[in-house]
């Protein structure tokens, strides 16, 4: 469950570079700098931003963004509540997030991408992670009596499925393809990553995980990257090779408690959450 209590945390952003069989990074930039929670960072569609939820000086999540072609952060949001997972539509118009208020409730909304007030897509359902498959239908994550439960939601028909339980916090959908991808963490010694198809509802195994790991991101050929936590690896699921350790060119950082990672479209950057 998203805690009112968050450890430290900062987000790094690299230079990408995805080749044929390789994938390597350099130059890190550490773009939040700020002592406490600064984590789940995801890119605009278009611009050159980074959305992220960062605690201020109350411990209260705010929605922050980094544009990294001029360098500068402004917040989105400034509310009294905690906002989380911020996700840009796929409209382009709006970023959805999570918003939990001080009794406990959770609900899912969307903020004007120009700030303004939030407006509630769902509500009264613990929805903890989420992702978008077209303008209506979404994926989540529901917390559920101390479990991940997967639900496919369709709003215009205000209609929810439940898929599976125990699943991982790393919903996506998946490259150039009307499928999405989750985190199977139902056997205890084997964790997967499953393909969703929102058409059937049915599942499908990719792969397995790195060992006991639910964090990953997609690159636009269809490779995973993962992390253990201090390396980070990918996999090219239509080949054998298995997990491969990504290079890090000119590393002059020691990255420590690795877990969210996000990439821009184009492939040209990579943003990573690690421990302070």
């Amino acid at each position: 469950m998203i805690s009112h209590s968050q450890s430290g945390t900062e987000i790094y952003l690299f230079d990408l570079l995805v080749e044929e069989n390789q994938i390597s990074i350099s130059n890190p930039i550490n773009i939040t700098n700020h002592q406490g929670y600064d984590n789940q960072p995801s890119f605009h569609h278009v611009e050159p931003i980074i959305y992220y939820s960062s605690n201020n000086q109350d411990g209260r999540s705010d929605i922050k963004y980094y544009n990294y072609e001029t360098f500068k952060t402004k917040n989105l949001t400034n509310t009294k509540e905690r906002e989380y997972s911020p996700t840009l539509t796929p409209d382009g118009n709006f970023i959805s997030c999570i918003l939990q208020r001080d009794n406990g409730a959770q609900d899912l909304v969307k903020y004007p991408v120009n700030g303004g007030k939030a407006i509630i897509l769902i509500k009264d359902i613990l929805i903890g992670y989420h992702a978008w498959f077209n303008n209506s239908k979404l994926l989540t994550y529901v917390l559920h009596e101390n479990n991940g439960e997967l639900r496919f939601f369709d709003l215009n028909a205000n209609k929810n499925t439940i898929i599976t339980i125990a699943i991982g916090r790393s919903l996506h959908q998946i490259p150039n393809q009307d499928y999405m991808s989750y985190i199977d963490k139902s056997m205890s010694d084997n964790w997967r990553i499953n393909k969703f198809d929102p058409k059937t509802n049915k599942s499908s195994i990719i792969a397995s995980t790195l060992s006991f790991q639910e964090d990953m991101a997609w690159t636009q050929n269809g490779y995973i990257l993962m992390s253990d936590g201090s390396k980070i690896y990918f996999l090219n699921p239509n080949a054998d090779n298995g997990w491969i350790e990504l290079k890090i060119k000119n590393d002059s950082i020691k990255l420590k408690g690795i877990s969210r990672m996000a990439l821009n479209i184009e492939n040209t950057k990579l943003a990573i959450v690690v421990n302070e």
